[in-house]
C-alpha cells in the first residue's frame, strides 16, 4: 500500500505540473476554453489590482527559492523521505501557479494593440516558440528527475537516488538559460499587451534575472575541466530548484569546442 501511495504522488506532482503550465499558457494567450484569463474583465480598482498581483507574483517566487534551498531541503527530509522532496517542490509550485491564475487581477489597459496580420503572426509564433522551448530544454536535462518520477521510482525499489550524469547536448551547447530564455519569450511576445500582462511578464522577469545573478556566483566556483560548457548543465538544474553536486561528483562530458 505505501508503494502505491507513493507512486500515486509521484504521478500526481506530474499531472499537476502539466496541467498548471498548460493553464497558465492558456490564459496569457486568453484562449476562452480556460478558466481563468489574464487580460478577462477587471474585477477591482488599479491599486487594489497591483497589490494583489504582486503578492503573488511574491508568493510564487517565495516558494520557488525557499524551498529550492539547502536549508529549508533538510529541514523538510525530517519529515518525508528524501525521496519525496522533489515530488513536494513540483506539487507546491504547481498549486501556487494554479492559485496565481485564479486570483489574478486583470488590468486592461492596452499598452500595445499589433493588429496587422503578418505582426500577429510574427508574434503568436514567437509566443508558441518560447513555451516549446522552455519545454524542449527542460526535457534535456531529464524530465524524470525535474519532476521527481526518478527520485519515487528509487524509493520504491528501495534503491539509492542517484542523479543522473550532465549531458551539454542540442542547445546547451549555445544557450547558457534556454528554458529561461524560452519562458521570456512566452511572457513578452503578444500582438496585445494589456498593463496586467505587462507587470506579469515584468514581474517573472525581474524574479528570473535575480534568481540568475544569485547562482552565477556558485556555478562560475566549480571547476570543472570541461569549462563553461558543464556550467551551463549545472545552471540549468539550478534554475528548477536542484541542488547541484559538489565538484569530487560531476561526471564530465567532453566535446570538441571544449577539448
Amino acid at each position: 500500500m505505501e508503494k502505491i501511495i507513493v507512486l500515486g504522488y509521484g504521478v500526481l506532482g506530474v499531472f499537476l505540473f502539466n496541467l498548471s503550465l498548460i493553464c497558465f499558457i492558456g490564459s496569457i494567450a486568453n484562449i476562452s476554453f480556460f478558466p481563468y484569463l489574464i487580460d478577462d474583465h477587471p474585477r477591482g480598482d488599479l491599486f487594489s489590482a497591483f497589490l494583489i498581483n504582486l503578492l503573488l507574483i511574491a508568493i510564487f517566487g517565495l516558494q520557488h527559492s525557499v524551498m529550492a534551498r539547502p536549508q529549508f531541503k533538510r529541514w523538510l527530509t525530517k519529515f518525508i523521505p528524501a525521496e519525496l522532496e522533489r515530488t513536494t517542490y513540483v506539487i507546491c509550485a504547481s498549486l501556487l501557479l494554479f492559485f496565481l491564475c485564479a486570483f489574478w487581477y486583470p488590468i486592461p489597459e492596452i499598452i500595445w494593440d499589433i493588429q496587422h496580420p503578418l505582426g500577429e503572426q510574427v508574434l503568436w509564433g514567437l509566443f508558441g516558440f518560447g513555451w516549446l522551448l522552455g519545454m524542449f530544454s527542460s526535457g534535456l536535462i531529464d524530465f524524470f528527475d525535474l519532476m521527481g518520477i526518478r527520485q519515487v521510482y528509487s524509493y520504491v525499489r528501495k534503491i539509492p537516488y542517484i542523479p543522473p550524469r550532465f549531458r551539454v547536448i542540442s542547445i546547451y551547447h549555445y544557450i547558457r538559460h534556454p528554458v529561461m530564455l524560452g519562458t521570456l519569450i512566452g511572457l513578452w511576445a503578444t500582438p496585445f499587451m494589456t498593463l496586467g500582462h505587462l507587470l506579469l511578464a515584468g514581474g517573472f522577469t525581474i524574479y528570473i534575472f535575480i534568481g540568475i545573478h544569485w547562482s552565477e556566483p556558485r556555478i562560475a566556483s566549480y571547476p570543472p575541466p570541461a569549462g563553461a560548457k558543464l556550467r551551463f548543465a549545472e545552471q540549468a538544474r539550478a534554475d528548477f530548484g536542484i541542488c547541484p553536486r559538489r565538484p569530487e561528483q560531476f561526471a564530465f562530458h567532453r566535446t570538441p569546442a571544449f577539448p
